[in-house]
């Protein structure tokens, strides 16, 4: 039996991929394409965050230092 967390992330995906193939306008591949790799987003987003949270560092260090240290915190703290 899978874990319910395993259960409820699967029926999500799956749930988007139906969604994907059935509602997207768009031809067959890429119908196929998108539904597949629609996870993908939500990844892209959280790269995205981490990059402008360095380039704010950087550019700001007397403000974006204190952030990524904060960031680097709460990463640490939840992942105990």
């Amino acid at each position: 039996m899978p874990e319910p967390a395993t259960a409820v992330a699967a029926a999500v995906y799956v749930i988007g991929v139906l969604w994907g193939l059935l509602v997207i306008d768009a031809r067959p591949v890429e119908r196929a394409v998108l539904a597949l790799l629609w996870p993908a987003g939500p990844a892209a987003f959280v790269v995205t965050l981490a990059i402008l949270l360095v380039a704010a560092a950087i550019a700001f260090p007397l403000a974006g230092v204190p952030l990524l240290a904060a960031v680097a915190a709460a990463v640490w703290w939840v992942s105990m």
